[in-house]
């Protein structure tokens, strides 16, 4: 098979595009989100890098992310997910990472795998790659955790997340292949690199404020 490689360093994720009514058909995977900091977590031997959405390096603010992502067995590893601390309700804070550093409580919900071992896999459907990072995942530690989806009807799926006081949910088209070409950072003029995700098939919508 013919290796798919990845260019070293940042992979810009894909932001889901804010929605006021969710898919209701079996062809979408539904899961929490949770209040936190989007990370680009990436493995590359016994190198370790954690990347926010905006390209700063987090690496040195969440050690156990870093420690944990080290341990895996995979030689190298890109995962897309978010940077959580929970409250004393279990429910994620997002001021308890945002006013934190080197907390070793923080942790990272992983909902999306970008390359593994050496292979792009963003030409691969969602589903797919989602079960191979549950898989890698499965006896990975405490500082990452697979993120949960669900399949059904929407709508349920967020009034059950509301009803929980948690942020809201997103959902994604379950045979999406989410590779691009890049993005321009519209303030640098710049090319960032290849997307992690398709905007039009990665939806969101929040809980409304009580």
């Amino acid at each position: 098979m013919l290796q798919r490689t990845l260019p070293a360093g940042f992979i810009a994720p894909c932001l889901p595009t804010k929605t006021d009514r969710l898919p209701s058909d079996g062809e979408w995977l539904h899961e929490i989100k949770h209040d936190g900091f989007r990370v680009i977590a990436r493995k590359n031997g016994a190198q370790v890098r954690l990347y926010s959405r905006h390209r700063s390096d987090l690496t040195y603010r969440f050690p156990l992310i870093v420690e944990t992502l080290s341990r895996l067995r995979s030689h190298s590893c890109i995962i897309d997910g978010g940077a959580v601390a929970c409250d004393d309700n279990g429910v994620t804070s997002f001021n308890r990472v945002r006013y934190r550093r080197h907390d070793g409580r923080i942790f990272l919900y992983a909902f999306d795998l970008i390359e593994l071992n050496g292979d792009d896999l963003r030409r691969d459907p969602l589903e797919s790659r989602k079960a191979t990072l549950e898989m890698i995942l499965a006896k990975a530690g405490l500082g990452i955790r697979f993120n949960e989806h669900m399949k059904g009807d929407g709508e349920t799926v967020l009034r059950h997340a509301c009803k929980l006081g948690l942020e809201g949910i997103v959902s994604n088209a379950r045979f999406a292949k989410s590779w691009r070409r890049g993005m321009k950072d519209a303030r640098a003029g710049g090319n960032l690199g290849p997307f992690s995700g398709q905007k039009e098939f990665h939806l969101r919508i929040d809980c409304s404020p009580t």
